[in-house]
């Protein structure tokens, strides 16, 4: 069978631990035998973030806007213990932070349906989809130990000289400061980025804060969304039969808890990584979660939604068999196979990211699966496998679709 061609390149991301041990492993078996692969690479490896002093983030990011789509293995965000670990110059940034900054726009975060998974939430019937506001908040944050007693103060000075100043507290002792920030630019492209979403996907949109006890900064969020749909998207929304619905937070997490599912739950930018976290996990498995950066400017940038797996790379490492999901990486090359393709008028590769996606569900609603899905499945029996035997299942159903 020959290989299907591809035009133009997508950007590869390449990770740490045990999600770059599964990312060679389902190049190896899943897209290099059949797609005469066209990756511009760039390792975002730790080692290598450091050794470029994150340059490599900052390069990945700006070939993202020159191709439009590109495919991201989960990465390390350094903490202390790591600083020790990789022998750090600095404690690196998220670069998912940097790529967001960058591309200023929004994550879109969906559970992977399969049968015999079944939700924890026991109504939940549908899918729920996280859009995670992409910019600012603590991910840009600016923070100060405080050492002893003595007054914070938040200031801004405009350009033409004035100032704005606000008492934050005054310390009688020690204590700690964070200042957080937002751009009214970003917070419009995540509105239009999730009406757009919504439209597309013809989906109820809910959005979220909480601006009773924030009056200023989450008001600003809920000024802005409903100034953009009121004048943009009212209209659209209301021909689909679909609805913008805002409320508190606390209130939008009871009313979730109690829904169906079917909708798309906007969130600011840590609201949004603590949910996707907990939907993810209520509906199966974090690994069954895809996760997909979409920009105003029209950038894609695919990656699954959970971390590198540390425990399993250990285990790895001393020669132990792991049994790791790797559905959710599969499904951000899909993705990111899929945009290229739609982009290019690739038919082949649209068709071929399919047929794949077929096989990983296809794969697990046969009973075979990894542990973490065969603890929670309702399969009866499954055949647990490790993390390249599941791969292989995969690819032995592939072979099959594409012969036929």
């Amino acid at each position: 069978m020959a290989k299907i061609k591809m035009t133009t390149p997508l950007v590869e991301m390449d990770g740490d631990e045990m999600t770059r041990i599964l990312w060679k492993s389902i190049k190896d078996e899943l897209l290099i035998p059949f797609i005469d692969l066209n990756t511009e690479y760039y390792d975002l490896g730790l080692e290598y973030r450091n050794e470029t002093d994150d340059q490599v983030t900052i390069d990945a990011s700006n070939a993202t806007k020159k191709y439009k789509v590109a495919v991201k293995c989960a990465t390390i965000t350094p903490n202390a213990a790591r600083m020790t670990e990789y022998n750090l110059k600095e404690m690196w940034k998220s670069p998912n932070g940097t790529i967001r900054a960058i591309l200023d726009g929004t994550v879109f975060r969906a559970p992977i349906i399969v049968k015999g998974i079944e939700p924890l939430v026991k109504n939940w019937k549908k899918p729920i989809v996280i859009a995670r506001h992409a910019y600012g908040d603590v991910y840009k944050n600016v923070e100060i130990k405080v050492p002893g007693a003595g007054k914070a103060e938040l200031v801004f000075t405009g350009e033409d000289g004035s100032i704005m100043k606000e008492t934050i507290h005054e310390f009688k002792g020690s204590g700690i400061i964070q200042g957080i920030h937002n751009v009214d630019k970003s917070i419009e492209s995540f509105a239009r980025s999730c009406f757009n979403y919504a439209l597309d996907q013809k989906k109820d949109l809910w959005f979220a804060t909480k601006d009773t006890i924030s009056k200023k900064y989450d008001h600003n969020f809920k000024d802005i969304f409903q100034d953009i749909y009121d004048k943009e998207y009212d209209a659209k929304f209301k021909e689909l039969g679909i609805e913008y619905f805002y409320t508190l937070i606390d209130d939008a997490v009871a009313r979730v808890m109690k829904s169906e599912g079917g909708y798309i739950w906007a969130c600011k930018n840590y609201d949004g990584d603590v949910m996707s976290d907990m939907v993810a996990t209520a509906f199966g498995s974090l690994a069954m979660m895809t996760s997909v950066l979409v920009s105003p400017e029209g950038y894609y940038e695919y990656e699954a939604a959970h971390g590198t797996v540390q425990r399993h790379y250990y285990k790895y490492l001393k020669g132990e068999t792991t049994s790791t999901n790797s559905v959710a990486t599969i499904f951000a090359w899909t993705g990111a196979l899929r945009k290229r393709g739609e982009l290019d008028n690739n038919s082949e590769l649209v068709h071929f990211a399919d047929l794949l996606e077929k096989a990983c569900i296809d794969t697990i609603e046969d009973g075979e699966m990894t542990k973490d899905l065969a603890i929670i499945t309702t399969i009866e029996n499954p055949k647990v496998l490790d993390s390249f035997e599941f791969i292989k299942a995969i690819r032995t159903r592939l072979e099959k679709y594409l012969q036929n």
